[in-house]
């Protein structure tokens, strides 16, 4: 049964940082995207991490001068070392046509660990050779490619019924949360269940706007590692989509409606911690 995702399923699952957090507790998020061909994508990720609440941010990927240029505040490495990471992020930015034995072997060393991994674009793949929980995070493009790539068959993605049966049949041959998004984003986990998030405004769907929910994802799945990783992804789209209408003036603080203006991913990111704080608040919208 499809469940509709609300704003009231998304904030119960944020949280205030308390007394007793640091950097660590309030979540790592660990990304290996970007590359010099892409490297806004690693931007955009890293952005969105640290803007939706992450208390740490490794960058292992290479786009560091671009990140870096953007937020210091970052750790930028090659790998994680004896950092603990809570949750990766990989592919935004990357092309698997360019990746050498090099970056091979550390996104497998990602993919077949204990923290959950987020992937998207240039490393769907890699996605059903992982043992590690994941995310699948595709476009509509990526996910007919990552349907082809596992035999399995077409579907009229038109049709939120067929969307749903394609997308709950992928999560089930991967072994994995899989989140196809659009403008009603739906997210299947592996034993069944599918949920629907569909709060975003038309203005959300621009260039690397993908990246940014892929940094959300990431971050709300690393601040609490313990929930299923389905509904920290809904939540992710959600706070994800009401960012971007803010950003886009869709809707106010007061709640009235609005046809809005265009947006670009970044403004999506620096909306997002006035988005959580309003959701914290619980002021209704």
């Amino acid at each position: 049964m499809l469940r509709e995702w609300t704003r009231a399923d998304t904030e119960s699952m944020l949280r205030v940082p308390t007394a007793d957090d640091d950097k660590y507790s309030r979540g790592v998020v660990g990304l290996r995207t970007g590359s010099l061909a892409y490297p806004g994508a690693a931007v955009l990720g890293v952005e969105a991490a640290w803007r939706a609440g992450a208390g740490y941010v490794l960058y292992a990927g290479d786009a560091r001068d671009a990140v870096l240029a953007r937020r210091p505040e970052t750790v930028a490495r090659t790998e994680a070392g004896r950092t603990r990471v809570g949750a990766w992020v990989i592919g935004s930015g990357t092309d698997a046509e360019h990746r050498d034995s090099a970056e091979r072997d550390a996104l497998d060393a990602i993919l077949h660990g204990d923290a959950a991994a987020v992937i998207d674009a240039g490393a769907l793949d890699l996605a059903a050779e992982g043992t590690a929980p994941r995310v699948l995070t595709p476009h509509a493009g990526e996910f007919a490619r990552l349907r082809a790539r596992l035999g399995l068959g077409d579907h009229d993605l038109d049709d939120e019924s067929a969307r749903e049966d394609a997308v709950l049949e992928t999560a089930q041959r991967v072994r994995a949360t899989v989140l196809l998004k659009g403008a009603r984003t739906l997210v299947a986990d592996p034993g069944g269940d599918a949920i629907v998030v569909g709060n975003g405004p038309t203005w959300l769907s621009t260039a690397g706007t993908g990246d940014v929910l892929a940094g959300v994802i990431g971050a709300l799945i690393a601040a609490d590692t313990g929930r299923p990783l389905a509904e920290s992804a809904a939540a992710a789209v959600w706070v994800h989509g009401h960012a971007a209408a803010r950003a886009s003036g869709a809707v106010a603080d007061d709640g009235s409606r609005a046809p809005g203006h265009p947006i670009v991913a970044l403004d999506v990111a620096e909306a997002l911690p006035g988005a959580i704080g309003q959701l914290l608040s619980g002021r209704r919208t």
